[in-house]
């Protein structure tokens, strides 16, 4: 019974963007993100979210592009980075799939390791590659901008545009100028508030298990339009205000092209 327990609570803290997670009360995402502040002198350093920028005072013009929506289910469980890369790159006209991708961005081939607790002791590095198994046959986590941006020089060499640690009007920018961004959030665009640290070599990694990553398609006033992987919506309207919190909360993590 105690081992079917030990499992049970590493199936729950591993999900990443796999499902979306129970909505919590306001008062409790924020006591919980409060309380999970990241640990000094690690790979990781998530920069706390700042206040938010000040939404236009005239009625912003809007635009949705119409960017393929593709789902990562059923065959990428913790798939959402590689798919929302297949629906950027289909958009500039690029003939790849999700599976492509999936198989051919960068792995950390660190294994998974747990004390009796379920508790992560060590894993791989996101900013390094795709951490834990993209498919879901054994647990996985996810991979940062880095990666992903030097898969997307593949397809589009010289046509890049990385745009993590600018604003996110930077990021609304270009999507005015027609070209979609994937960006880094949870899965419920709020605020991380499933913390987890693990080791990596001589390192500390403090990373959300809650990451989620989307497509940004289009904006109106205070709110953006996404296309979403895991919930398979097109051109779902969410709150910016809200939405930029999550976003610099994982480090501002944006891609695009050009």
């Amino acid at each position: 019974m105690k081992r079917f327990l030990t499992l049970y609570v590493l199936t729950l803290i591993l999900t990443g963007c796999s499902e979306k997670p129970p909505t919590l009360k306001k008062n409790e995402l924020q006591v919980k993100h409060k309380d999970n502040k990241l640990t000094q002198n690690t790979t990781h350093s998530f920069p706390k979210s700042k206040p938010l920028q000040p939404s236009p005072t005239s009625a912003t013009k809007k635009i949705i592009l119409d960017v393929p929506l593709i789902s990562q289910k059923p065959e990428l469980k913790y798939g959402c980075e590689v798919t929302s890369l297949a629906m950027v790159l289909q958009h500039a006209g690029i003939k790849v799939n999700k599976m492509d991708l999936a198989n051919e961005i960068k792995k950390d081939p660190t294994p998974l390791s747990t004390n009796k607790s379920g508790d992560i002791i060590q894993w791989g590095d996101p900013k390094e590659g795709f951490v834990g198994d993209i498919t879901g046959k054994n647990k996985g986590y996810a991979v940062h901008v880095q990666p992903l941006q030097e898969l997307m020089e593949r397809y589009l060499p010289n046509r890049t545009v990385n745009l993590t640690g600018k604003t996110f009007n930077t990021v609304l920018a270009q999507i005015k100028l027609g070209k979609p961004v994937v960006v880094w959030t949870t899965g419920d665009y709020r605020l991380p508030d499933r913390w987890e640290s693990w080791k990596h070599d001589d390192k500390k990694i403090t990373a959300p298990l809650d990451l989620h990553a989307v497509v940004i398609v289009g904006l109106e006033d205070k709110y953006i339009y996404i296309n979403d992987p895991l919930t398979v919506k097109k051109a779902h309207k969410v709150s910016q205000d809200i939405f930029i919190q999550s976003w610099e909360a994982l480090g501002k993590q944006a891609l695009s092209y050009r």
